[in-house]
């Protein structure tokens, strides 16, 4: 049991960083995410059904354990929103690829931590039925909520752009 978790985390880590990174821009509190993420889905492996696709459960997990994480330590919206301002004031944002992406990424650390997971997701093809196991809400409503994000998105953009 421990070789095959051990040969699927190892398989699927890149989705594991992905959530970190999403979720903590400081490189410590990132590590100590990792490490409850891979945690937490060893306690739950016991009780793992290949009904669903690993990834599938992988996500779920350690997207609650992200969340819930953020929630217990009560980052502000707003100091990230005065983090984004700052960066953009420090760097003259133009149109290369690297800045919209960097513009993006501190666009997408001002969504909460639903809109956060979703978009996540989004980003990473998973498909809507997925989604909907993953996140618990009905596919209609995913569409609903992707469009709301990225309006907000775009509207974010565009104030700081």
């Amino acid at each position: 049991m421990e070789k095959e978790f051990l040969q699927l985390v190892t398989t699927h880590k890149a989705l594991i960083y992905k959530i970190c990174h999403t979720y903590e821009r400081d490189e410590g509190l990132r590590n100590d995410l990792f490490q409850e993420i891979i945690l937490n889905l060893w306690k739950a492996f016991q009780r793992y059904e290949a009904t669903s696709k690993w990834t599938t459960w992988a996500y779920k997990i350690g997207l609650n354990v992200a969340i819930t994480q953020r929630r217990k330590r009560r980052i502000s919206t707003t100091a990230l929103t005065d983090d984004f301002d700052k960066m953009l004031s420090d760097t003259p944002y133009d149109d290369s690829v690297e800045e919209r992406l960097k513009a993006m990424h501190e666009a997408i650390a001002q969504l909460n931590a639903a809109e956060k997971a979703l978009m996540l997701l989004y980003l990473d093809d998973v498909s809507y039925a997925d989604i909907s196991e993953i996140i618990g809400i009905t596919e209609n409503n995913i569409g609903v909520k992707l469009n709301r994000i990225k309006s907000k998105l775009k509207s974010i953009l565009i104030n700081h752009g």
